[in-house]
């Protein structure tokens, strides 16, 4: 296609995209096994959602992240990528943002839209090398606190490894923390990492004040490979 008759779409032409090319897909295979799968995972997302099982997630062809903040706890599914930004949907309440290993990066919905972002260099692009503390330059977009370009310092560390379950299934993760401090925000963000990748399996990731978001990888989205 011809790039400039075809410019970048805004992030809420994005959005209504990813919604309706899921929409497509859960009534284009309605028959399925899958399909009811999927259109189970939408109505987890509206109510109260049960513990996601193996059977369940195996079911659905879309990726799927557990998902759980002060208010919402949701099976959110993978609906649209751009670049190294993913874009997850819990129903019509909220879409998470994270970038390709798994690093929280904005939330939009239930009035509120927050964004965050590392200014320099990136830990958390080879998160599996980080050994000795590392300073991360955070900045913190919040809306309607009509906060902008909030500075907050973190402190990256190593800690030991930990065997966290996933869909009953142990896996050895490394343990890192990250202490939040600046800007009001007072916190920790904890990741369980791969020790080979730096994928962040499971995490708790603070977008705001006293806003935690905790996010574990049930099926994980995977780049197509020749």
């Amino acid at each position: 296609m011809d790039a400039a008759r075809h410019p970048p779409r805004s992030p809420r032409a994005r959005w209504a995209q990813g919604v309706v090319l899921v929409a497509m897909a859960m009534i284009l295979s309605s028959c399925t096994t899958g399909s009811r799968s999927t259109l189970d995972t939408f109505r987890l997302v509206v109510h109260k959602p049960t513990r996601a099982t193996p059977e369940r997630v195996a079911a659905n062809r879309f990726p799927q992240v557990q998902v759980h903040t002060p208010d919402i706890d949701a099976l959110a599914v993978l609906g649209y990528v751009d670049g190294g930004r993913q874009q997850w949907y819990a129903g019509s309440h909220a879409i998470f943002e994270l970038d390709a290993q798994g690093l929280l990066i904005g939330s939009s919905g239930l009035g509120r839209q927050l964004q965050a972002r590392i200014v320099g260099p990136s830990p958390f692009t080879h998160l599996q090398q980080v050994n000795a503390p590392v300073t991360v330059q955070r900045r913190y977009d919040w809306v309607p606190a009509y906060q902008l370009d909030v500075a907050v310092t973190g402190t990256l560390t190593r800690h030991g490894t930990e065997t966290i379950k996933i869909l009953g299934r142990p896996q050895v993760l490394v343990r890192f923390e990250e202490r939040l401090q600046g800007g009001g925000m007072r916190g920790t963000n904890v990741y369980w990492a791969d020790a080979r990748t730096g994928f962040i399996w499971k995490s708790r990731q603070f977008l705001a004040p006293g806003h935690a978001v905790d996010l574990l990888q049930l099926k994980p989205y995977q780049t197509a490979k020749d």
